[in-house]
């Protein structure tokens, strides 16, 4: 038997329909070169490069989009300043005070550390995000066995795990939904009574769930045979060596050129 045909990907920007491992494999040297870099130039590019890829190349939902134009530049902020809080002074540019509390100063050498140090945390965030925020998990688990050869065996026992996620948040929803109706909601002070009186019903859900899924894979041979027969198929083509020589090249001639 062979695999069968690819999944067919709605068309929202070119970055959902390529390969999870090109969205991987991508920005991957950047992100760690960007590592042992210490200007403030290199990583506002590469940052820059990854804005213009995540918005030209997928449309993002409200989430998305406020975590790029609130959470990332916030994050920026707050590392930023407290590292140059952290910094120290004698490893710090010598530069004019800003401000002086007694013995301890903060400078503008220091300021520039934090700021460097931010952006450098925000440049390897955004570019993990090309195929954090395009990708679905499922999907990368199909693409690493079928293209990387992972075992299936660990594969999909990891993607049953990853699935456990959303079905503890429904059935976490469903539980504060019954206190409500049976009038537990009470006041702010018994919020952890409540919090403690989800624990038995969620654990139980969850081994009723996983002993299902045991028993679904059980039906179905999981692990009897070396390989399996795909029923979906995560191809990898031309576009996607593209998409990573063109990213690879941009890389090399920000880190040259900035």
């Amino acid at each position: 038997m062979t695999a069968a045909t690819a999944i067919p990907v709605a068309r929202r920007g070119f970055l959902p329909g390529l390969n999870p491992l090109a969205k991987l494999a991508a920005p991957l040297p950047a992100m760690v070169a960007l590592v042992f870099v210490r200007d403030i130039g290199t990583p506002l590019a590469f940052l820059a490069l990854a804005y213009a890829t995540l918005l030209a190349g997928a449309r993002l939902s409200a989430r998305g989009l406020l975590l790029l134009g609130v959470v990332v530049p916030t994050a920026v902020v707050v590392v930023g300043l407290g590292f140059a809080v952290w910094v120290d002074p004698a490893g710090a540019p010598p530069t004019t005070e800003v401000l002086r509390i007694g013995g301890w100063a903060l400078t503008e050498g220091a300021l520039w550390v934090g700021l460097a140090t931010g952006l450098r945390l925000a440049a390897i965030m955004t570019l993990a995000f090309i195929g954090g925020l395009t990708t679905a998990g499922a999907d990368l688990v199909r693409a690493l066995v079928q293209q990387l050869r992972v075992p299936y065996r660990i594969g999909y026992a990891a993607l049953a795990a990853i699935r456990f996620v959303p079905r503890f948040g429904r059935e976490l929803e469903l539980i504060r939904q019954a206190h409500r109706v049976r009038g537990a909601n009470g006041g702010p002070l018994t919020a952890p009574a409540r919090w403690a009186q989800t624990v038995v019903p969620l654990l139980a859900g969850a081994i009723r769930h996983a002993e299902r899924v045991a028993l679904a894979m059980d039906a179905r041979a999981f692990g009897a045979h070396p390989d399996r027969t795909e029923r979906h198929h995560v191809p990898w083509r031309p576009r996607d060596t593209l998409f990573v020589l063109g990213v690879w090249a941009v890389s090399a001639a920000l880190f040259v050129v900035v």
